[in-house]
């Protein structure tokens, strides 16, 4: 049923059965760890329109995440950093080029899931007839989504995977799992178990990842260091760096054990692989740690903070143990330990202390 308002269609869905979209852009410029929470509402648009082409519009990293995932079928990366970081004019050009590239695919439906002012904008000038936004206060251009009803306003006390679920109540979509999967595709499979192999590492190994978007969010490299000696008697440990943490290479080889292996030359598909292949991941508040609960690793996470009751970012892992201080520094090598001791516990695995 379609309404008129002024000069702009309003759709009405009084059905789910009045669905029938074959083309469909869903927008997410969120960060690694919102992409991924978002991946139970990717996962539930594609089982309801198991026809239609879905494309998936993010940063390269992210779009990298949904592709794995099997949610789209078509990935448009932006680098919205390049766009503001470059010249002006030439940022122009890239935003009209792109405009015309997601003009041209017609799609018929879009989605905009982090909604911001320019992705509604950009949703409102691809031409599709239907846009469904997260309403988001004083973020979104609400104004700029046709599709009723409207999802509810964004409640910033629930759990971001939970806000994402709101925007597709519209939609009649029911039953969501609140699980998000990715599965590490074959030829990084095999890469990786050649690593493995070269490095003499097994299914016991321990990752650690000491970055994070932010130094006051990152465990220093002395706390783990003395963790990497807690484990390391009993436990491969494997240290993994992305490119903003390259440079640490240098202190981690002086300060954890000799046997700790450094990877730090990953691409992200072959990362997602290895955090596979691990027992369990320790990391600072960052994105990785919802890649290892993706892959259903168990994970430790690091947090700048004493009380989680208002901490809605947490990743969607069955086995998760938080620890946070109001420093982060403060956090003790041995409760870490304790806890990757309990999740190995879990697994039927416990880790040994060095005597």
């Amino acid at each position: 049923m379609k309404l008129e308002i002024g000069n702009e269609e309003i759709v009405q869905i009084l059905s789910n059965k009045d669905l029938e979209f074959k083309n469909i852009l869903i927008l997410n410029f969120g960060q690694l760890g919102d992409v991924v929470l978002s991946l139970p509402v990717l996962s539930a648009i594609r089982e309801r329109f198991p026809n239609a082409k879905i494309t998936f519009m993010g940063g390269k990293a992210v779009a990298e995440v949904v592709k794995l995932s099997g949610c789209s079928d078509a990935q448009i990366i932006v680098d919205r950093v390049q766009l503001r970081d470059s010249a002006k004019l030439w940022s122009i050009q890239q935003i009209f080029k792109l405009i015309g590239e997601v003009r041209r695919e017609r799609f018929d439906f879009v989605i905009d899931l982090h909604s911001l002012s320019e992705t509604n904008l950009l949703g409102f000038l691809s031409g599709a007839k239907t846009r469904l936004y997260s309403n988001r206060e004083n973020r979104s251009l609400d104004r700029l989504s046709n599709f009723r009803p409207r999802p509810p306003l964004e409640d910033k006390s629930k759990h971001i995977a939970d806000r994402y679920l709101d925007v597709i109540k519209p939609l009649a979509i029911e039953n969501v799992k609140r699980i998000a999967k990715i599965t590490p595709n074959l030829m990084d499979l095999g890469f990786v178990e050649n690593l493995w192999q070269k490095h003499g590492l097994d299914d016991s190994t321990i990752g650690l990842f000491p970055g994070a978007g932010h130094p006051l969010r990152r465990w220093s490299l002395q706390n783990f260091g003395k963790l990497a000696e807690l484990l390391h008697s009993s436990h491969k440990i494997a240290v993994f760096l992305g490119p903003e943490e390259r440079e640490l290479r240098g202190e981690i080889e002086k300060t954890f054990p000799a046997e700790t292996v450094i990877f730090d030359n990953l691409n992200l598909a072959q990362f997602v692989a290895a955090l596979s292949r691990l027992s369990v991941f320790v990391s600072n508040d960052t994105g990785p740690v919802h890649l290892a609960a993706a892959v259903e690793i168990p994970v430790v996470m690091l947090l700048k903070r004493s009380d989680f009751s208002d901490y809605h970012f947490s990743p969607l892992a069955t086995h998760l143990r938080m620890l946070g201080k109001s420093e982060i520094d403060d956090i003790n090598p041995n409760d870490v330990f304790q806890a990757v001791n309990e999740l190995l516990n879990e697994k039927g695995n416990k880790v040994k202390s060095k005597k």
